[in-house]
C-alpha cells in the first residue's frame, strides 16, 4: 500500500466472554474499559477513521460519547466461535460502502486498556515500510518460556519436555541463559486490504491466514500491553491506569 490510501481502524467488542464477562465494558479506573482503546486509535496521527463494531449497547454508547462511529455486529460474528477476521471484513465492507476502499485495517481489542504510546503508528509505520502484509505487536515470554514448557506424563508423576527426546528445561536453569522468544502481546494487529481479504496468493488456508504470506513484528515492553482475559488482568490494569490518572504523589 501508498502512503495516500486510507487506513481504518477496526475496534473489536462483542458483549459475551466466557473469562470475564462484559470485559469489554467492565470499569477500569473510573471508565467503561473500551474507553481506553478508543483513545489510544485516537491518538494516532496515521489512521483515517475509526470504528467500533459490537453487538454491546455500552460499549456503542461510549464509543458514539467519544465521536466514533459504531457498526452493528450481527449474531452470527458475536458467538464464541466467531472468527475475529470475519468480524472485521463485515466492518470494513460495511464502512466502505459509504466513504470508498481503505488501503490498510488496524485491528485493537476492546480489552486491552493498558498500551504503550505510539504503539499504533509504529506498527502502521512497519506496514507503510512496504515489505509485509501485516504487523502483530509481541512481547518477551519472559520466565515462560517455551524451553520450560513441560508435559506431565503418568498422572504427573514425571515431568517431561515438551518436544519429546529433550532434556527437561533443555539444560537451562537461568532466565537470562534462555533464547530470545516471543509471544503476540494483543496490543495492535496491522494488515493490509489485501491480506484481511485473502487476496495474498499462496497463503496457506486456516484462522491466521488474513495476515498474509509476510509476517512482521513490532516488540513491546514485557508487561506493557495489559489484556483482559481473567478477572486478575482488571485489577492490574486498574492500578496501572488508575495512578496515572491520579499519581501518587513523590
Amino acid at each position: 500500500m501508498n502512503t495516500r490510501e486510507a487506513i481504518a481502524c477496526v475496534i473489536l467488542a462483542r458483549a459475551g466472554s466466557r473469562g470475564v464477562p462484559g470485559k469489554n465494558v467492565a470499569p477500569v479506573a473510573g471508565r467503561p474499559c473500551i474507553a481506553w482503546t478508543i483513545d489510544h486509535a485516537l491518538a494516532s496521527t496515521l489512521t483515517t477513521v475509526t470504528l467500533v463494531s459490537t453487538d454491546d449497547p455500552v460499549a456503542a454508547s461510549t464509543a458514539r460519547a467519544s465521536g466514533v462511529a459504531v457498526v452493528d455486529r450481527p449474531a452470527s460474528l458475536a458467538s464464541d466461535s466467531a472468527r475475529v477476521d470475519d468480524a472485521v471484513r463485515q466492518c470494513i465492507l460495511a464502512h466502505e460502502v459509504a466513504a470508498g476502499p481503505v488501503g490498510a485495517v488496524v485491528i485493537l481489542y476492546g480489552n486491552v486498556p493498558v498500551r504503550p504510546a505510539g504503539l499504533i503508528d509504529r506498527a502502521i509505520q512497519r506496514l507503510l515500510d512496504g515489505d509485509c502484509d501485516s504487523v502483530q505487536s509481541y512481547a518477551p515470554v519472559g520466565k515462560h518460556h517455551p524451553w520450560w514448557t513441560a508435559r506431565l506424563v503418568g498422572d504427573g508423576m514425571e515431568a517431561c519436555a515438551w518436544e519429546p527426546g529433550a532434556p527437561l528445561n533443555h539444560g537451562v536453569f537461568r532466565r537470562q541463559d534462555l533464547p530470545p522468544a516471543y509471544i503476540p502481546d494483543g496490543g495492535v494487529l496491522v494488515a493490509s486490504r489485501r491480506a484481511l481479504f485473502l487476496e495474498i496468493p499462496g497463503v496457506e488456508p486456516g484462522p491466521h491466514a488474513f495476515l498474509g504470506a509476510r509476517r512482521a513484528g513490532v516488540v513491546n515492553p514485557e508487561g506493557s500491553v495489559v489484556d483482559i482475559d481473567a478477572p486478575i488482568d482488571l485489577l492490574v490494569a486498574d492500578a496501572i491506569l488508575a495512578r496515572r490518572v491520579s499519581p501518587v504523589a513523590a
